[in-house]
């Protein structure tokens, strides 16, 4: 009796998970695969060539920065802002919520090439940023949040939204600090 709940608990573990892991799948072999797709994508460069603009609607729209110098002094929470949030929230909201939104009657809509799922977890993703942002910036992430649902839309994975995430919250922060 003991056994058969430790196996349903098991089973109802991975299958928690299955959503990360068929997104997330890291062998060597569809990693690389992955990453050709990638390098030969155009819309992938051009959504890394709007970081930039991203950066600079922030920074012009006002949110607390102190720049650069912040780096030196704050090593460690920019390993957490510029690599682990993202990381963090990539999976949570393109590797289960999104995911979890394709297995309902949402998937069967779009507007123009940007899916339901993507839509509904964007306003969820901007909707959390605003617990912990001021409103302007929380506004800010709604558009960047479409890019990283598109490219998880479009590869069936997360690792392309988690790359697109890391290098705009990497580029942001490591400009103009927080």
């Amino acid at each position: 009796m003991e056994n058969d709940s430790v196996r349903r608990n098991l089973l109802a573990s991975r299958n928690v998970f299955n959503g990360i892991h068929g997104y997330m799948e890291l062998n060597l072999s569809s990693l690389s695969v992955l990453l050709r797709r990638l390098s030969g994508d155009k819309l992938f460069y051009l959504s890394l060539l709007a970081g930039p603009f991203f950066w600079l609607s922030l920074y012009f729209g006002g949110t607390a920065i102190t720049g650069p110098k912040w780096l030196s002094e704050n090593k460690w929470l920019f390993l957490q802002v510029a690599l682990l949030y993202p990381v963090v929230e990539e999976l949570v909201f393109r590797g289960l919520l999104q995911e979890s939104l394709w297995r309902t009657p949402l998937s069967r809509l779009s507007i123009y090439c940007v899916s339901m799922p993507n839509i509904v977890t964007s306003v969820l993703f901007t909707a959390f940023h605003f617990l912990a942002h001021p409103p302007l910036w929380a506004v800010g992430v709604f558009i960047p949040s479409l890019v990283y649902g598109f490219f998880r839309d479009r590869y069936e994975r997360v690792l392309p939204a988690v790359l697109l995430h890391v290098f705009y919250n990497s580029g942001y922060f490591l400009l103009f600090g927080r």
